[in-house]
Order: C-alpha cells, then structure tokens, then sequence
C-alpha cells in the first residue's frame, strides 16, 4: 500500500521556523514529483513548492525565500523547511507525489498537518 506520512506541523510564533516532514512507502520514491500544498479555511488547496524528478525546484510568490522544498530519495523522504513564517502561512500543509505524466487524480496525498502563526 503506498503511502505518505506527514510530521512537523504545530504552532509558531510570526517570524517563526518550522520543518514538516513527509515519509513515503510502497513505491519508487525518486520517480515522483513532488508536491507541498497548504489549504486554509474558506480557501482553495493551493500548490506552494514542487520539486521534480530531476531536482529542480519551483514555488508560489508569496514564499518565495522563506520556504524551501527538498528530496532524500534515499530516506524516501520530502520536507518543507519555513522560515519567516507569517500569519498568511497558516493553513492544512499536504505532501503530495504523483508520476510525472500520470493525472492529478491518481496521486499520492498525505493526511495533512496544520501549521499555526500566532501573532
């Protein structure tokens, strides 16, 4: 059963740092893109970082140099490292992986881990 875990989630102070982990099982891990997402209440799921099968990394505007995507194909594991973090980070955060030419609805999701900016 393929599979992905999500850690690291909790509640930070604005102009705080936090690393969310996302473990994976049940399948080639180096083979997937990979995904970071976050949706807050009342808005829609938005894609905030993706790194590809050949390293590259890409993000939305708003955190961009505050928020960092990286792979260890050989943990099998994918984090989101956030710095600087402000009151608009504060959302659902859901690691995602799919094949590069497979559909958006055959991807692999994590359960999501909430992240909190107090102010």
């Amino acid at each position: 059963q393929v599979q992905l875990v999500e850690s690291g989630g909790g509640l930070v102070q604005l102009g705080g740092s936090l690393r969310l982990s996302c473990a994976a099982s049940g399948f080639t891990f180096s083979n997937y893109v990979l995904n970071w997402y976050r949706q807050a209440p009342g808005k829609e799921r938005e894609l905030v970082a993706q790194s590809t099968t050949f390293g590259s990394t890409s993000y939305v505007d708003s955190v961009k140099g505050r928020l960092t995507i990286s792979r260890d194909n050989a943990k099998n594991t994918m984090y989101l490292q956030m710095n600087s973090l402000k009151t608009e980070d504060t959302a659902i955060y859901y690691c995602n992986a799919k094949r590069w030419l497979d559909s958006m609805s055959s991807a692999i999701w994590g359960q999501g881990t909430q992240v909190t900016v107090s102010s």
